[in-house]
């Protein structure tokens, strides 16, 4: 029988999102946490594989109760819950415009979260061809240096989300608004790791909680 302890520990779909957040998991890994286990065959991530290539992505959304259970494994009770789960998530989205990100300005705005906190936060703004924010996601707390802030962190959601061009931002809790040395370098190795993929990095920005407190790395670099 496959089961999900078959697999390592730190690859389980739970343990990841616990350690990593649910942006760093696939398509699969979250619809296995809602499945919850799989069946004498198919361990919980096997299943939710199958699940997913049986039905195009863009329809999975408005699947049916029906269609779902024509799936060898998920009975009515694991039906309703992706279908609930999938309606939740409409009516939150419901009448809700995706940002349009231009100028240092409107990233200032969308920072509101982490403007006044006392530890740095580094955030990536994916953006698709029309500059509209796909993706949120911070990507490491703590002062900036290249061990927090690797390409490999930045440009994994890029790639995964179609990302046309990513914003970056973080805040300065001291309200300096000036770069710092570890500031410039990680903007330079980024926008070079940025051509190889051909995503572009439109700005890089730090952040303070003063009203309009903002400053562009790249337009001083």
């Amino acid at each position: 029988m496959a089961k999900i302890k078959d697999i390592p520990k730190f690859d389980r779909p739970r343990e990841k999102l616990e350690k990593y957040g649910s942006g760093k998991l696939s398509d699969a890994e979250l619809l296995a946490i809602l499945l919850r286990t799989g069946t004498k065959d198919l361990n919980v991530l096997k299943l939710a594989q199958k699940i997913l290539q049986k039905f195009e992505k863009e329809k999975f959304i408005n699947i049916t109760i029906d269609e779902l259970k024509t799936i060898h494994g998920l009975g009515p009770v694991k039906a309703c819950e992706i279908i609930a789960c999938f309606e939740l998530g409409k009516r939150m989205l419901k009448g809700k415009k995706s940002s349009i990100l231009l100028s240092p300005k409107d990233v200032w705005e969308r920072m509101e979260d982490i403007r006044g906190s006392k530890k740095e936060h580094f955030v990536v703004l994916y953006l698709d061809s029309r500059n509209q924010e796909i993706q949120r996601e911070v990507i490491s707390v703590g002062t900036l240096n290249e061990s927090l802030v690797h390409p490999r962190e930045v440009f994994e959601s890029a790639i995964k989300n179609n990302a046309a061009s990513i914003i970056l931002a973080h805040n300065h809790p001291s309200g300096d608004l000036e770069p710092s040395e570890a500031d410039i370098e990680i903007t330079k190795k980024l926008i070079h790791a940025g051509k190889i993929l051909d995503i572009r990095i439109a700005d890089h920005v730090i952040v303070s909680n003063s009203p309009g407190c903002f400053k562009s790395i790249i337009q001083n670099i």
